[in-house]
């Protein structure tokens, strides 16, 4: 069973997709940690509830201020958690340096649109469902990718399309069809709740469901 360490930045509703699975869908992996660069996040409450061991590392407070040093912290608590993949569940900050270098073709990260579009420095969280709606688009989406040195400039492994019908939609009901679309099943298999990527002999973590549209 592969040991599944996932990073957050708030509240952890993707986090606590992945915990509700556990055992169910979620057949081949197990999260063994979470760890935050906030340490108010919600998130960290969700895994505790879940038993689930959490560390907080801050940028600023823990590192100062070094992002090598970021990295190197919060690769140093990967290994020592022996952790085999890692979720970026809502992880508002960028990875480098060690942790990409150990961990290179085993970070996913879930962007909340069909990539390349509204991607990259700069697009995260709602101002990413904003910029669609601002350009009106009537196809978004949202993407899973491996993690690289490029922001959101990964592999792609999945991507599932959320249409947005006539009547623009709020900026919080797009979110919310968005994590629909990705979390309601999480996990999502053919046979064993993960997705398997077979070149690389690895397990990693999908959500994903059915059509999903939206409308004012």
């Amino acid at each position: 069973m592969k040991k599944i360490g996932v990073l957050i930045s708030g509240g952890g509703t993707n986090l606590q997709a992945l915990i509700d699975k556990q055992g169910t869908v979620l057949k081949s992996g197990k999260i063994v940690c979470v760890c935050s660069n906030n340490s108010k996040a919600y998130g960290l409450e969700r895994a505790k509830n879940a038993g689930i061991a959490t560390k907080v590392i801050r940028k600023n407070a823990d590192c100062g201020g070094d992002n090598d040093e970021f990295n190197r912290q919060i690769c140093a608590y990967m290994k020592e958690m022996d952790v085999d993949v890692i979720v970026l569940a809502g992880f508002l900050a960028i990875l480098g340096g060690d942790l990409l270098k150990e961990y290179a073709n085993k970070i996913v990260n879930i962007h909340p649109s069909l990539i390349p579009s509204f991607c990259g420095d700069g697009f995260y969280g709602l101002k990413v469902h904003q910029a669609a709606l601002d350009y009106g688009v009537k196809v978004t989406g949202a993407t899973a990718h491996l993690v690289n040195e490029i922001t959101d400039g990964g592999r792609i492994l999945l991507q599932k399309a959320v249409y947005i019908e006539d009547g623009a939609p709020s900026i919080h009901r797009l979110r919310t069809a968005i994590r629909l679309k990705f979390c309601k099943n999480v996990l999502w298999n053919r046979q064993n709740g993960l997705f398997c990527l077979k070149p690389l002999n690895w397990f990693v973590p999908i959500w994903c469901d059915d059509h999903h549209s939206v409308t004012s």
